[in-house]
């Protein structure tokens, strides 16, 4: 014998011709047949009170109408390792927060995954068998606008600035903290450009130019112009760093405060990320890259962005 929790309830309505399955548990309510005994379950919220006896119902009759939630497809992630154990647990932990993950074993498989189904980010190793990271790594960076965070036993500060000087948006060693590296893949995630959901109108930012020594930087398209109108590639780390600096021209930024503000998290003891970057920058905005006029170290305070800026 069936509890009333767990009764089958079908009901026929012939003004609309539709069927009611709804199979318990449910909690019950005294619908408009509570003289016959009838109950039916709670009225879902899309309910027609144009037609209080009858439950709304899909195309398909029979079927119970359901709402179904704005679905956006998740960010797709790629893990590059030759280490099976790390691939299998990287992947189902990124799975199991929301993202879609891809994973390889080498440096060709990922240029082909790049070809046919680039990922918004890239968990590469340095150690794959026969091959160069960091070539890998510099690849990435002159085809591809993805983000980058290397994920290696190398722990050397040699490996970590050529890392971030080749592109790397962070830099993680092995052994690791899960939700730590979760934090990091956050963070480069967000100074990313948004890409807009599947099934929705794209919204036109509003163009915004930062002009200084003649550069401009278009904070919307995250794009940097030289003087002469030639467009330099920027990595995501190299535009957020350029970006807050030019926001505020005139003012000495600390390295803590640079760092939390390109990478959302704390700076850790000896991190030179935001001297490494600095240098990427000043190869590519100064005419003597040792002898810098627009990103001005300022010793034991940090770093300056000296020309005035004004919006383009």
């Amino acid at each position: 014998m069936l509890l009333p929790s767990q009764t089958v309830v079908t009901q026929i309505n012939s003004r609309h011709d539709r069927t009611l399955r709804t199979i318990g548990p449910v909690p019950w309510r005294r619908g408009p047949s509570a003289a016959s005994g009838l109950r039916l379950p709670p009225r879902p919220r899309s309910w027609n009170r144009a037609a209080p006896n009858c439950y709304p119902s899909c195309s398909r009759p029979g079927r119970p109408y359901r709402i179904a939630p704005r679905v956006t497809a998740p960010l797709h992630i790629a893990v590059v390792d030759d280490e099976v154990d790390i691939t299998v647990l990287l992947g189902n932990y990124l799975q199991g927060h929301g993202f879609r993950v891809s994973r390889l074993r080498d440096g060709r498989s990922l240029i082909d995954l790049m070809a046919a189904d680039p990922p918004a980010l890239v968990l590469l190793d340095l150690g794959l068998p026969g091959e160069d990271g960091f070539a890998i790594a510099r690849q990435l960076r002159e085809h591809w606008r993805c983000g980058l965070v290397i994920v290696t036993g190398r722990g050397d500060a040699v490996d970590k600035v050529v890392g971030l000087e080749v592109g790397a948006d962070d830099y993680v060693t092995k052994p690791f903290d899960l939700r730590e590296l979760l934090a990091r893949i956050k963070a480069v995630l967000r100074r990313l450009p948004q890409a807009t959901p599947a099934g929705s109108a794209p919204h036109p930012a509003t163009p915004q130019r930062l002009v200084f020594a003649g550069w401009q930087l278009d904070t919307s398209a995250r794009q940097l112009f030289s003087p002469n109108g030639d467009e330099v590639a920027l990595t995501s780390g190299e535009f957020e760093l350029l970006s807050t600096l030019a926001q505020n021209p005139g003012r000495v930024l600390s390295r803590d405060f640079l760092i939390e503000q390109t990478r959302g998290r704390a700076a850790a003891p000896f991190d030179r990320t935001i001297d490494v970057q600095v240098g990427r920058l000043r190869k590519k905005l100064e005419t003597d890259a040792e002898v810098p006029q627009i990103i001005k170290s300022v010793r034991g305070a940090g770093y300056i962005l000296v020309p005035a800026v004004a919006n383009g």
